[in-house]
């Protein structure tokens, strides 16, 4: 897996304790880039500590029943993402406009206890995220294209359809899985989708579901 400058070959390419954003709904991917507005002051710490060292941030969502912590933090899910400070920029006002260039998924170990105002966590890397797959399952791409194209037709949404067809199955999967607007369930389902044939089927399953529901958000351009 290549990352901005950097290269992932193997787990241990990855720090074992890593600083962590726990926030909901948001999802990142292997591969996928996910821009951040950075300005709570610990999270500013938490960028620049990344900036000293090897870069990497963990994504991972609050856990989904709402469990607190003691100090009233939220508990983590178990499974999150690694993302590497691919850019950062400072806008003059206090804030970071980050983006974060997703390596490989992890498992949460354990939470440390540390003297910063961030979180961190020991991890497990998926080592399999950062090879291809040469017996990855077929992803159904005919499947996808006519669920997100009903989803967008519901929504009045526009596409850059030209790009949509010139993707490759797994860029196409985990970029509409990032860019939805589904809650934290379903983006945690996506998250943990074993392959990527089950995230796409996962993908048009909760796509399905939605349009059954008539939900949904309106007058915007999935890009």
């Amino acid at each position: 897996m290549k990352a901005g400058n950097s290269s992932y070959r193997s787990g241990r390419d990855i720090d074992s304790v890593i600083p962590v954003f726990p926030l909901s709904a948001a999802l990142l991917l292997p591969g996928g880039r996910l821009p951040l507005n950075i300005f709570e002051p610990r999270y500013l710490a938490m960028t620049d500590h990344a900036l000293s060292g090897s870069r990497l941030i963990g994504m991972v969502q609050p856990r989904l029943d709402g469990a607190k912590k003691a100090d009233g933090e939220p508990e983590l899910c178990d499974v999150g993402c690694v993302g590497r400070l691919g850019s950062v920029s400072e806008t003059g006002d206090g804030r970071y406009l980050i983006t974060l260039i997703g390596i490989c998924r992890f498992r949460v170990l354990e939470e440390l206890k540390v003297k910063t105002s961030f979180r961190q966590c020991r991890i497990l890397p998926f080592e399999a995220d950062l090879h291809d797959g040469p017996d990855e399952p077929e992803v159904d791409r005919s499947a996808l294209l006519k669920a997100l194209r009903a989803y967008l037709d519901a929504n009045n949404l526009e596409a850059d359809w030209d790009s949509v067809h010139q993707a490759e199955d797994a860029s196409l999967v985990n970029a509409l899985s990032m860019m939805v607007p589904y809650g934290p369930a379903e983006k945690q389902a996506l998250l943990e989708a074993p392959d990527l044939k089950t995230r796409a089927d996962t993908l048009i399953a909760i796509t399905e579901i939605v349009l059954a529901q008539g939900g949904g958000e309106a007058g915007h351009r999935l890009q």
